[in-house]
């Protein structure tokens, strides 16, 4: 294990299989599809079901392919073990329905992801007090704490104005004050940010995005950094307060939020994902690159009003950003002069996709304020930055001066 500590980052996740016997000699784990495993002792059986002994039980509740791509991950995060979900918004949806009350009182960034808003207010309708706030200065999060604050949870950069949580001292915060902080990473990725370095408990990705990247499989994830004392978190169950205390955490969410509501990732796309995380550091250089190099050239055309983008030093966070990440990440988003109308923009596109996604290979063009985010409102896009000429862009792996060309023929038709 020491010398596994010594590889990079990449060598460490094409190998991670093989740190386990595989059938065959294979050097993938294999798609398992049974959904129920046998024991020639019926006393097996029960120590598993007991915790007493590890195996599979039911599909729902774990798998051989799953487990090898949750600890791929758990890899990836210098964790302590993770679990896998249907999709990211089931990662997300496991935090309230494995670790909150009614009572509860949830801190969280003002800058989300449109369906986490939408489920935070559903948690809000269900009980939990929910408070809103600019999570770029920790200050903000500090004002809202309170004695039955249970969780803070932050994006790394918010889509789709890309805003930079301000998350080494929000970390400290929490630490200091005993509460869990969950980070959403979907958009730096265990390569440009690892969110232990700055004390998060749990870390979550949609693995949909960047981390599979292909655009042809959903998935999501949350990781136990091991850096949150569960023994002192007040919802643990008593038959979990057994374990050690860095094992409750997950072990609660697997079976309160995975098992009883059973958003199980299946089998043939964990296989997929774990595939497309083998390439997720080359994707991102290319794709960073090329988000940068993007960046520039709308912020220098006058027909363009703004760039979002924090390796901009224009960004308000970009030193913020640049402390934090390896790279500035692959979304940007931009607005146009009032004189040029959006869909005809998007529409003179060649390249770029006009789609709702984040983190494919093939760059991919969103009106925010007309889709993503409609639902939302007007008051609510405007507390968030989001006007009605807002384009989003999640950059991909073109050649750099092919997608660039593209974007500037776009504005000078």
């Amino acid at each position: 294990m020491s010398e596994q500590k010594k590889l990079g980052f990449t060598t460490r996740i094409l190998h991670q299989d093989r740190q386990r016997t595989i059938e065959h000699g294979a050097p993938h784990k294999p798609v398992h599809t049974s959904v129920t495993f046998g024991y020639a002792d019926a006393r097996d059986l029960a120590a598993v079901f007991q915790g007493r002994q590890s195996g599979f039980r039911y599909g729902r509740q774990g798998n051989p392919t799953v487990t090898a791509l949750e600890e791929k991950l758990t890899q990836m995060e210098a964790g302590r073990g993770s679990i896998c979900f249907a999709t990211g918004m089931a990662a997300i949806g496991a935090l309230f329905q494995g670790l909150l009350r009614a009572g509860d009182h949830l801190v969280s960034s003002r800058y989300l992801f449109g369906n986490t808003n939408s489920l935070w207010q559903t948690c809000s309708e269900q009980g939990i007090d929910l408070d809103l706030v600019d999570a770029t200065d920790v200050a903000f999060i500090a004002a809202a704490l309170r004695p039955n604050t249970r969780m803070v949870f932050v994006e790394t950069i918010a889509n789709p104005r890309t805003q930079v949580a301000d998350l080494a001292r929000i970390g400290q915060l929490c630490r200091e004050r005993g509460i869990l902080l969950v980070v959403d990473s979907t958009m730096t990725t265990p390569y440009l940010f690892q969110a232990r370095s700055v004390g998060a408990g749990l870390v979550l990705h949609s693995l949909t995005k960047s981390i599979a990247g292909h655009g042809n499989v959903l998935g999501g994830v949350l990781s136990d950094t091991g850096l949150f004392d569960w023994s002192g978190y007040p919802h643990i169950a008593a038959h979990f307060r057994a374990l050690p205390s860095t094992q409750q955490g997950l072990a609660q969410i697997r079976a309160k939020a995975l098992r009883d509501f059973g958003a199980s990732l299946a089998p043939d796309a964990a296989h997929q994902i774990a595939i497309g995380a083998e390439t997720l550091a080359l994707r991102m250089e290319r794709a960073c690159s090329n988000a940068l190099a993007l960046a520039h050239m709308l912020e220098a055309d006058t027909r363009v009003a703004a760039v979002h983008y924090p390796g901009l030093a224009s960004h308000p966070q970009h030193a913020l950003a640049t402390e934090l990440f390896q790279q500035f990440g692959a979304l940007l988003s931009f607005e146009l002069s009032p004189e040029i109308d959006c869909f005809d923009y998007l529409n003179r596109l060649q390249l770029a996709i006009n789609a709702t996604h984040l983190g494919d290979n093939r760059t991919l063009v969103i009106p925010v304020a007309h889709t993503i985010f409609f639902e939302m409102g007007a008051a609510r896009r405007q507390e968030m930055g989001i006007s009605d000429s807002l384009i989003r862009v999640s950059v991909g792996i073109e050649d750099r001066d092919d997608l660039l060309a593209d974007f500037a023929q776009a504005l000078n038709r």
